[in-house]
């Protein structure tokens, strides 16, 4: 079959030809109809080769959909032909955390080797998927895969971040969304959708502000020098009961710090690789600062009920498998509007 894979550190991903995966006891093999670009494989490209976290060759793409192709022995549940969708951050299962549905954060991954697809695992740009349990599917029932492709990373992601901070977004609050693209511009609509408050939206993107503003942003704000001056006027001095940072790089966490009012939640979703100081003086009094990392399972069914409810509908840009070089080309150029979504067998 064909694959994306990246092959060598500090090369582009190359589409090249591997043996078809074959299903285990307990597995099972998907037919893959979409997979989605993200900023963490640029990342995980980008990495230098002392202390780099996988082995190479990596096949590409932790955003998954599917149709099942052959079943290992043992699984039950599910039948050849049914579209679903991966839950992207895998765990062991059995431990606190993944008892509790919050395989993002099993306790013994890391221990155990248990990497996700696209991140250490083979991934899903290649034209079938190897998916280790059947936990780790959810029937789309209906959805059209490539808009769901991206809700498995792009919306469970900023939909996690959000639903801690709910008790904080009342009538009259507001919500900063800081970095307006794949990630951003799903935090907009969520945020439209999930709560009453004022939704401010900054990038450096007047395209991305676009979106942003098409999508459901009370305000935007070009994420300049100026930026947080402006937020805070814009809320009467008061500044944001929540903030959003889908960057994560120094100039982003410092306008978040900015913009945050008092008992204000920081969340740091972007893997710029910038810290937040905190501690008396650093920030507003009693701010939290979080970094969440991605959902847990029973939050993936409720963005897909968000979906369907016509909450939440994430622009897409599709290519070839083929093409998904390309893909990543015009993604770390900043010229994908949205989320890219690669058609393995399209």
């Amino acid at each position: 079959m064909k694959a994306l894979q990246y092959r060598e550190i500090g090369a582009p991903p190359e589409v090249v030809m591997v043996p078809d995966p074959q299903p285990g006891p307990g597995q099972v093999l998907l037919k893959v109809t979409a997979a989605g670009v993200c900023h963490s494989d640029i990342a995980v490209m980008s990495w230098p080769a002392e202390g780099f976290p996988y082995a190479l060759p990596l096949t590409l793409g932790h955003e998954g959909v599917g149709t099942v192709a052959a079943l290992g022995t043992g699984v039950t549940g599910l039948a050849e032909g049914d579209a679903v969708a991966v839950y992207g951050p895998w765990g062991c299962g059995t431990c606190a955390k993944c008892a509790e549905g919050k395989e993002n954060y099993c306790l013994r991954a890391d221990e155990l080797g248990i990497r996700p697809p696209g991140l250490g695992a083979p991934g899903a740009m290649a034209e079938y998927l190897l998916v280790d349990d059947p936990r780790h599917l959810t029937p789309i029932d209906g959805l059209d895969p490539v808009a769901t492709v991206p809700l498995t990373d792009a919306g469970l992601t900023p939909y996690h971040a959000i639903k801690r901070s709910l008790p904080k977004l009342l009538p009259g609050s507001t919500a900063v969304v800081i970095g307006a693209g794949g990630l951003g511009h799903v935090a907009v609509q969520l945020l439209r959708g999930m709560t009453a408050a004022r939704v401010i939206a900054l990038d450096v993107s007047e395209d991305k502000l676009a979106l942003a503003r098409a999508v459901g942003a009370h305000d935007t704000v070009l994420s300049d020098a100026r930026a947080a001056a402006t937020v805070r006027e814009l809320t009467g001095g008061i500044g944001a009961q929540a903030v959003f940072d889908f960057v994560g790089a120094e100039p982003t966490v410092k306008t978040a710090a900015a913009v945050a009012a008092v008992e204000a939640d920081v969340s740091i979703v972007g893997i710029g690789g910038a810290a937040l100081p905190v501690g008396f003086g650093h920030l507003p009094f009693e701010v939290s600062v979080s970094a969440p990392y991605w959902g847990s399972r029973g939050e993936f069914i409720e963005v897909l009920n968000l979906a369907r409810a016509g909450v939440v509908a994430v622009h897409t840009e599709t290519f070839s498998l083929d093409e998904a070089p390309l893909a990543y080309e015009r993604l770390h150029a900043g010229k994908i509007n949205g989320r890219a979504v690669i058609l393995p067998n399209g």
